[in-house]
């Protein structure tokens, strides 16, 4: 396999040369692959996390503004890791949101003033929430009983590129409706 350097790898990819990106992807997935797996994911979770990380570093190299001060493969492992950092926190929160909801379902010997927080919370989540088109919540939901996007794109019909975007579309407008409404409310 021919071998890259750093500036010809920036290059390829703002020229958008695919075979830089099956080089990156020969080269550095077994990689992130062995760092998703060490940390609870699956080797889906690591390709997803290195196509987001591709995507994220191809917005970077087209604004114009970036300078690469590390090695490439130093970058793209930060990126990678922030990446999955932030999936795994996303999976908890979703997580202690469904316990959270089940357990206030079973104690009603809380704090009134906590559960009426609570309460607001879950109100306005399950509001943004039927907001969404369904397909959209849909794969949210199956997203959130920790299935792959792989075998939601399956159990649904859908192209596995598809599922990724609706899903990653889903949870932006989902988080830009809920900072909406809390800022509504705070001022």
């Amino acid at each position: 396999m021919k071998e890259y350097s750093d500036t010809e790898i920036i290059q390829c990819l703002r020229e958008r040369k695919s075979y830089v990106v099956h080089y990156l992807s020969m080269r550095y997935l077994p990689m992130i692959r062995l760092m998703v797996t060490r940390s609870g994911g699956s080797s889906e979770d690591a390709k997803d996390i290195f196509q987001e990380s591709l995507i994220i570093i191809l917005e970077k190299i087209d604004s114009g503004e970036f300078t690469l001060t590390c090695k490439f493969m130093t970058f793209l492992y930060c990126v990678c890791d922030n990446l999955w950092k932030a999936t795994k926190a996303k999976r908890q929160s979703a997580a202690n949101y469904l316990r959270s909801i089940a357990d206030s379902e079973s104690n009603d010997d809380s704090d009134f003033t906590e559960n009426f927080d609570d309460e607001v919370y879950k109100e306005i989540f399950a509001e943004v929430f039927r907001s969404l088109d369904p397909m959209s919540r849909k794969v949210l939901k199956m997203h959130w009983k920790q299935k792959t996007h792989r075998e939601i794109a399956e159990e649904l019909g859908y192209t596995y590129g598809y599922v990724r975007k609706k899903k990653y579309n889903a949870q932006v407008e989902m988080a830009e409706k809920v900072k909406r409404i809390l800022k509504e409310q705070i001022s």
